[in-house]
């Protein structure tokens, strides 16, 4: 997702990721390739400051999920000066690997140190206490980090939490697919059966139905935990999409991280629509394919990873959860496409709508 500038910032300093509200400079809602906020207060370099990175699957290159983390990342380092240090994980590995990877950095004198997303959430439970002094953030964990107990990540002091409403996104992209099929047929795609996906597809199914209820949606998860290959499988992104406009879909929508681009090469082979997430996909795209993806869920990763490494660099750093949907201007859909304009009207009323709190929108398929 690559949005325009973002008005996060003044949302996280309300407790609350990017792009213009109005739909200009290709989004409305979050601005993942442009975090908002400038150098720190100070103006100061700060490059005593080393800053740690734990990917997931994928890493830089998925051209979303990581690939928003590390534009918040880079932004940093270059408002800020940080030094930064960039780690992987490798598929199938197991959660000692994820533990001696956090440690690795904060042994590495890391702090702050980013655990993208919530397969670190083990590794990161096992790993704080035992750095007191070292901040951490994690993106997407939503299940510990609501947990206060002891040893809960909510009851952490150097913890911060950053969480998103996927599922509000998810409803105006579910919005826009009903308005665009012909066939009364749509899919929906996630990487990883995990509550955190299915809240994509909760947001989706109920987008689409509130156009019309008599619309088919097909699912397909790519597969099961304790498996997360399937963030970074575009073969079976591209089987699983194939499959579904075989079947009668004429739009489908991805939550699978690497594994969208199997949709879309699927939705350029058969010239059907796809939907892309996190990051605006069509500007990402390659040129044969951006005809092809009507709009995409934004997911301002960028923005919340660079607010909390500016908010550290500015001895401001805040434990607990901080969440982004779409009143704090945390998330939001992509306009990039011109063939998304017939379809604007009916998802800026639903927008207004759950900002309002007229609907509500859910977590759970």
């Amino acid at each position: 997702m690559k949005w325009g500038a973002l008005a996060v910032s003044a949302a996280l300093a309300l407790a609350a990721c990017s792009s213009s509200g109005n739909g200009s400079g290709g989004s409305s809602g979050p601005a993942g390739s442009s975090p908002a906020g400038g150098a720190s207060s100070t103006g100061a370099s700060h490059s005593d400051v080393k800053v740690g990175m734990a990917y997931d699957i994928g890493g830089r290159g998925d051209k979303s999920f990581n690939d928003l983390a590390a534009a918040g990342l880079d932004k940093a380092k270059t408002d800020f000066g940080v030094q930064v240090k960039e780690l992987e994980a490798a598929p199938g590995e197991s959660e000692a690997a994820k533990e001696s990877r956090l440690k690795l950095l904060a042994d590495g004198g890391y702090n702050p140190i980013v655990a993208v997303g919530f397969a670190y959430a083990t590794a990161v439970s096992k790993v704080v206490p035992n750095y007191p002094s070292t901040h951490f953030a994690i993106i997407d964990d939503d299940q510990n980090c609501n947990d206060k107990s002891a040893g809960g990540l909510g009851a952490q002091p150097n913890v911060t939490c950053l969480l998103f409403s996927e599922n509000e996104s998810s409803y105006l992209v579910g919005v826009a697919a009903a308005q665009a099929t012909k066939t009364k047929n749509v899919g929906f795609i996630g990487g990883v059966n995990v509550p955190l996906i299915q809240k994509f597809q909760a947001g989706f199914d109920a987008g689409v139905k509130s156009i019309d209820p008599s619309i088919k949606i097909q699912v397909k998860y790519l597969t099961q935990p304790p498996d997360f290959g399937g963030f970074n499988d575009p073969a079976k992104g591209k089987t699983a999409a194939l499959g579904m406009y075989n079947n009668g879909a004429d739009v489908v929508y991805h939550a699978a991280g690497g594994s969208g681009a199997g949709l879309f090469q699927a939705a350029t082979q058969l010239k059907k629509w796809a939907i892309g997430v996190d990051s605006d996909q069509y500007q990402s795209a390659p040129a044969d394919e951006k005809q092809y993806i009507l709009t995409s869920a934004l997911k301002g990763v960028d923005t919340a990873t660079y607010t909390f490494i500016k908010d550290d660099v500015d001895n401001a750093f805040k434990a607990g959860a901080t969440r982004f949907g779409l009143k704090e201007n945390g998330v939001g859909y992509a306009t990039s496409n011109p063939a998304l304009d017939p379809f604007k009207a009916k998802i800026e009323d639903a927008k207004a709508k759950i900002i309002a709190g007229s609907i509500t929108v859910p977590t759970t398929p």
